[in-house]
């Protein structure tokens, strides 16, 4: 079993910056492939970004289109931990966001084991 948690989420004004993180335990973290899914009220959970391990350290990256340009998934392996930078932030992207995390996976959040609890994040007009 593997225990994720986030932070770094809150309540920020359109056009700012905030960094979630995501700090893994349990299990090598090197070759697991991460999620950044986010969930706002009355809607779907959806994927906004993934980091699948390749080979060696190579990994490969999915942004979700409305976040494009703006978010940047990165990893620590040496610290077990993602970040999530997300810049220019708009009021559509107000939802709870959580990471997710399984030996593989996609887009779905069918495809992950491991969730951590969820951080919100608000961002106000």
């Amino acid at each position: 079993q593997v225990q994720l948690v986030e932070s770094g989420g809150g309540l920020v004004q359109a056009g700012a910056s905030l960094r979630l993180s995501c700090a893994a335990s349990g299990r090598t973290f090197s070759r697991y492939t991460v999620a950044w899914f986010r969930q706002a009220p009355g809607k779907e959970r959806e994927c906004v970004a993934t980091m699948s391990f390749r080979r060696s350290y190579l990994y490969s990256t999915y942004y979700a289109d409305s976040v494009k340009g703006r978010f940047t998934f990165s990893r620590d392996n040496a610290k077990n931990t993602v970040y999530l930078q997300m810049n220019s932030l708009k009021p559509e992207d107000t939802a709870t966001y959580y990471c997710a995390g399984d030996e593989s996976g996609g887009r779905s959040a069918f495809e992950y084991h491991d969730w951590g609890q969820g951080t919100q994040v608000t961002v106000s007009s």
